[in-house]
Order: structure tokens, then C-alpha cells, then sequence
């Protein structure tokens, strides 16, 4: 029997040949794989021969578990970096499944329905939806792409059998690509990579296929693992085939390759209920829904049943209402079979990583395990004169509540409480982790101070620890010394560089956390705005010392008052402004951004004196535009002695008055 084997980590990567589809590795033929599936055997992916297989026979072993498998059910994940494409396919597979009416209007990314995601174009929360393709049910699970929620990414995992991973025609496996690829071959899942966006102009999909096959072999995949299906797609077009210059007008070739490499659920019949809760959702009519995949046994409506998250820790509960996921939306149902995908109403104080088991004879299954966090950031209550005017929530028994309430569905964050009483340290996987649950908490109408970001550092052996992570920036050729030169001083070690598509270098670093923190401005300033960075945590390493991360000082408000364009003209010789002239401004507010390093302390409010020697007609102002901040700016902006208010209608930016520092 002729079969094919992972190439090992010395091996000269693959490369296809146009002349039939053959692989050649080092000057040897290996024909065309193709991706079988067999009930007995699972999924396997054998040689075209003549010769038939014989499935291996199975080890005796002391207890046999009786073990079936759902034929009617498909679950995957769909997994990628960042703009690469996954949402947009998968609003096409929901199209060409006749999910929607022909005449019905249907938004783009519909997958991406909170009003944030759509505001920034990324997909921040997973979710769940379900098609049928020939008879079968294919439940899918929309995932985030940026490294910052990958927790999102770790506790669906459980829940599926395979994964499509997305990677892009042009760009390739970025570090995201990475994270969440080695998180499915933990888990040994089947993977079909999907070449998305085939029909840019300089896609490179043989390219960037050998590159996908490298990052398998760097990531120890086994053998059946690295011999993956490739299917090349068009997600905006809605197309996919098995060639990139032969697409077919649909994603028929998608949905085959998903039933033929994607194993069939397997399920235990003689073994009671188990479900693990794998994601919490909120309705105003029926409370907490906890949604996950059933792993064995029958789950009924009004069924009695136990929450537990070990052996010790049980508590009963009642089912009240069930549903499974159909098309775009949840169908009530009166049973579910192991090896589908539900939501169970009427458990109220369940939490994601807890067991729904059987009353009498359940187990729970092991937890939800994710990656620890690497920034974390103080939370406050707001002490500046404005406090009160624009939010409803300003205590800190409303700031506690909604921080703790929030670990409920946020597994890869964490909360403690602070030095004072009103202070509470909230930890993330990065710094748009936390600014997304910051932005979420505002538009709560919650008004609350932050701190700058830190990097949660550790101790070995009497060694200090910080985490590092790997810095992927794509950037024209003439800027690479500008971003060289940037990272540089921010410690960060180069370790690849090479060139891209279009005139671009593509620079590799593995850099401090503390040396990415505020540097995304700062690259784009020093690129034209041109440049594109990816990050993704590698490991810890040595403590690297300290250094500067700004240059430049601030501008602080001398008095409380409204800006005037008198006072205004005068400050913006020391800098660049961040306030319009009637702004209201108090004491220790900052007004803008100091050309030389070092605070200074204006008078943005003096107003011109109306006297007799003046009375001569006003000089005609001139002012420049003021800086706009978002959120992600002020964050990215502020020192170890300066906060970042927040509130529903504002944000600014102050001086810590608990520093006391004087301004020159």
C-alpha cells in the first residue's frame, strides 16, 4: 500500500506541480491525495490507487466503550487572521445554502452583529450558526481573528471536530494563523485550508500553500494532519474549486471537501448525559442561555439535570427550554442527540467550563483551559470636576459589579481588586482586550478612570520575566529604515526579513510587550501610515531594562474654564493642540502634546482684555486643526502619571493627581 508521509522538519518544503496536481518533494513524485472518509476507520487521507485499503484492526483493550457516530451533523470552526476573509465566507455560505429569502435584504458580515464589530470591521465575539448541504446539518462557528481575543478561539475548540482555516491568497499564514492552528492540532482536529481572496491580482496561492504546509511541519502535526485538503475560494464572490485557475460559480466544492475530510461526530450510547458549556448569552425574556456541544447522552426540555465543575461542587437545575441552531437563527426543540450543538435556558447561575450532566450518574468533563493574560490596567472611579454630568453609573459598587460580571463570558480575562477600595486591576490578552470592554462599558453609560497598560511580569528562580512577543510589519521599502530604526529602540531583535508583493519588505521581530505598547501610532507616523502590524504572544523571556516609549511631554491645563481662540493661538507654538477653542477643560486636563520632552503647564482659557487702549479691530486668528483621539489613541498616549477618563459623551485625558507632580 502506497502512502504518503509527513515530510519531517529537515525536509525541502513542497511544492505542486502543474502537470496533474502532483506534489514533488526533493525530486520525488508523490501523486495527488485525496481526502476519503470511512465510519470505521474516521478520516484519512490516501494515495489514488488501485489497490484497496484495509482498515487497520483496533488494540484489544480491557473496557469497550460503545462508540457510534452521527452521520447527519458536521461541526467546524472557521479560523484565520485578521482580514482574511472568514466572515465575508461565511456570509456566502449562508446565501448559497438558501438560508435567506431571495427577496430578502441581507447586510454584509452578517455574522458580525454587535454595533462594535461592525464599527471597527472585525469580528470580536464567537458565534454560532448552522447550515444543511444534501441532507447533512454543518454547524459553523464564526471566530475572532485578532490575536487579543483568542481566548474566544480556545473555548469553541471543544466543540467541533475540524476547523477551516482561512489564509489569505496574497498576505499567507500571519501570527494569528499561527496561534489558532496550533491550538486546533492540540486538539487533533482535521484541518482544510481554504486560500481565500484568489482572485486579487497578485495572489500567489502555490506560495503561499508550501508556506501553510512549513507552519504544519514547525507546529509537529502528525502525518495525517500535514497531508490537508486545499481548497482555493473567492468568499466575495462566493466561489471555491480545487484549482485555483478552475473555480466553480458556487462553494459546492467547499461543502463537499467539508463532508468528505471533516469527521463525523462520535458519540458514546452507553454513557449518561454530558454537555460543556462552552459560551453564555443573555435574553431579557429568558435569561442566561448557556450554549455548547452535547458530548454524550440525550438532553430533553424539562429534563432534571446537574451543574457541576468537579466531583465535589454539584448543584440541580431544571431545563426549561431547549434549542438548536437552524440556518441563521435557534429553533426550539424538544430533544437534542450527543454530537449536535444547543442552547439550554433556565440554569441562571451557570458560567462557561461548568458540566450540564445527567442527575444521578453524571460526570463533568474537564475544564476550558486558555492562555494566561500578558497587559493588565488599573480601573477607577472618576475624580475629575465633570464627574456625574454625562454618566449613570459612576460608584464603585457599579464599576465592581459590571468588572466581575463581566468575567461570566470572558474566560482569558482577569479581575482583582486594587490597592484602594475603588481601584480594580483588570488583566487581558492585550490592549484592545481591554479597550473593547472599556468602549463597551461606556456606551453602558459608565463613567470610570484607566490607567496606562502594563505587562504582567514573572519571577523564576530569582529571575525577572517579561513577555515577549512576535512583531510581523509589512511596510514599503523606503520606510524599512524608519521601522528599523523604531523597533530598535524599543528592543526589539530581528530575526527575518524579506521581500513581499507590491514593493513591500516584510519585517519579523520578537520584541518586549512593553516596547508594542503605544508603538502603532507611532509606525504609522513613521511609514506615511503605510505600514501594517500583526502581533502574537511568544513566550517569556529575560528582563531587557528599561527605555522611553515617548518622547515628547503633554500639555496641562493651568485653570478650569471653556478654551478660547486667544489663548489657543498663543499654545500651539509649544505643540500640537488637542482641544477647539469653547471646550470645557479643568485643572490637570491635557490640552495637547508638547514639542519638546517634558510637561508644561498653559492657560488655554485667558481671554482677551476689553479696554480702551484695545479697542482697535481683532487681529484675524489662525488656528490649526486639533489632534482627534479615539479611545485606542489616549490609551496608546498616556504615562505611568496619567489617566484616560472615560465617559459616555467624552474622553480625555489627565495627570494623575495622586502623582503630585508640579509642571514647569
Amino acid at each position: 500500500m502506497l502512502r504518503s508521509a509527513c515530510p519531517s522538519p529537515a525536509a525541502p518544503p513542497l511544492r505542486r506541480n502543474g502537470n496533474g496536481g502532483e506534489r514533488v518533494v526533493a525530486g520525488l513524485r508523490f501523486p495527488k491525495l485525496r481526502c476519503s472518509s470511512r465510519r470505521s476507520v474516521g478520516v484519512r487521507c490516501s494515495v489514488e490507487t488501485g489497490e484497496i485499503e484495509t482498515p487497520p484492526i483496533p488494540a484489544p483493550s480491557v473496557e469497550k466503550k460503545k462508540v457510534a457516530t452521527r452521520r447527519d451533523v458536521r461541526n467546524i470552526a472557521i479560523v484565520a487572521h485578521v482580514d482574511h476573509g472568514k466572515t465575508t465566507l461565511v456570509d456566502s455560505m449562508l446565501k448559497q445554502a438558501k438560508v435567506f429569502r431571495d427577496n430578502q435584504t441581507v447586510q454584509e458580515r452578517i455574522m458580525d452583529s454587535n454595533d462594535l464589530e461592525r464599527e471597527r470591521g472585525i469580528t470580536i465575539l464567537s458565534k454560532n450558526t448552522s447550515i444543511s448541504f444534501k441532507g447533512t446539518k454543518i454547524n459553523i462557528i464564526d471566530t475572532p481573528g485578532h490575536s487579543d481575543f483568542g481566548g474566544e478561539v480556545e473555548r469553541v475548540l471543544n466543540m467541533v471536530e475540524g476547523i477551516l482555516l482561512v489564509v489569505d491568497s496574497v498576505e499567507g499564514p500571519m501570527p494569528q494563523t499561527r496561534f489558532v492552528l496550533k491550538k486546533a492540532l492540540e486538539f487533533g482536529h482535521s484541518v482544510i485550508v481554504v486560500v481565500n481572496k484568489i482572485d486579487r491580482p497578485s495572489a500567489r496561492p502555490e506560495d503561499v500553500v508550501n508556506s501553510t504546509f512549513e507552519l504544519f511541519i514547525e507546529l509537529n502535526a502528525t502525518d495525517e494532519q500535514c497531508d490537508f485538503q486545499v481548497i482555493y475560494a473567492s468568499g466575495i464572490k462566493g466561489q471555491a474549486g480545487l484549482e485555483p485557475d478552475n473555480l466553480a460559480d458556487n462553494l459546492g466544492p467547499l461543502f463537499e471537501t467539508v463532508l468528505r475530510c471533516i469527521p463525523e461526530p462520535k458519540i458514546a450510547t452507553d454513557e449518561s448525559l454530558q454537555m460543556l458549556v462552552s459560551s453564555t448569552e443573555y435574553d431579557d425574556h429568558k435569561g442566561r442561555i448557556a450554549i455548547g456541544r452535547l458530548h454524550a447522552g440525550e438532553l430533553k426540555r424539562g429534563m432534571e439535570v446537574k451543574v457541576c465543575t468537579s466531583l465535589d461542587e454539584c448543584r440541580f437545575a431544571k431545563v426549561s427550554e431547549l434549542f438548536v441552531y437552524e440556518n441563521f437563527s435557534r429553533v426550539s426543540t424538544e430533544t437534542v442527540q450527543a454530537g449536535d450543538i444547543c442552547a439550554v435556558c433556565g440554569l441562571s447561575d451557570i458560567t462557561i467550563g461548568e458540566t450540564i450532566a445527567d442527575k444521578n450518574t453524571g460526570k463533568p468533563l474537564p475544564a476550558i483551559r486558555v492562555e494566561e493574560p500578558t497587559v493588565k490596567m488599573s480601573f477607577s472611579i472618576n475624580t475629575s470636576p465633570f464627574v456625574g454630568k454625562e454618566g449613570k453609573y459612576v460608584t464603585s459598587r457599579n464599576l465592581r459589579d459590571r468588572l466581575y460580571r463581566e468575567l461570566e463570558r470572558n474566560l482569558a480575562m482577569k479581575i482583582t481588586d486594587g490597592e484602594t477600595a475603588d481601584t480594580f486591576i483588570v488583566s487581558g490578552r492585550g490592549t484592545l482586550h481591554i479597550t473593547i470592554l472599556i468602549e463597551n462599558m461606556r456606551r453602558e453609560g459608565y463613567e470610570f478612570m484607566v490607567g496606562p497598560p502594563k505587562v504582567i511580569n514573572k519571577e523564576i528562580d530569582g529571575k525577572k520575566l517579561e513577555p515577549y512577543e512576535i512583531a510581523t510589519v509589512e511596510v514599503p521599502e523606503q520606510y524599512t529604515g524608519s521601522v528599523v530604526e523604531l523597533l530598535g529602540k524599543r528592543r526589539g531583535e530581528m530575526f527575518d526579513m524579506q521581500g513581499g508583493v507590491e514593493g513591500t519588505t516584510v519585517l519579523k521581530y520578537k520584541i518586549p510587550t512593553r516596547g508594542l505598547l503605544g508603538v502603532r501610532n507611532a509606525i504609522l507616523t513613521a511609514s506615511r501610515g503605510t505600514a501594517i502590524m500583526s502581533t502574537n504572544f511568544d513566550s517569556y523571556g529575560p528582563w531587557t531594562g528599561d527605555f522611553s516609549t515617548r518622547d515628547q511631554g503633554s500639555l496641562v491645563a493651568f485653570e478650569d474654564g471653556t478654551t478660547t481662540s486667544y489663548a489657543l493661538f498663543s499654545a500651539q507654538e509649544r505643540g500640537r493642540m488637542l482641544v477647539a477653542p469653547g471646550t470645557e477643560v479643568y485643572k490637570g486636563q491635557i490640552v495637547g502634546m508638547h514639542q519638546r520632552p517634558g510637561d508644561l503647564s498653559l492657560n488655554v482659557c485667558k481671554r482677551k482684555a476689553a479696554t480702551n487702549v484695545r479697542s482697535n479691530k481683532d487681529a484675524t486668528v489662525v488656528l490649526d486643526a486639533p489632534v482627534e483621539f479615539s479611545l485606542d489613541d489616549c490609551i496608546e498616549y498616556i504615562q505611568e502619571d496619567e489617566l484616560v477618563e472615560v465617559t459616555p459623551l467624552n474622553v480625555r485625558m489627565c495627570k494623575n493627581p495622586k502623582m503630585n507632580k508640579k509642571y514647569r
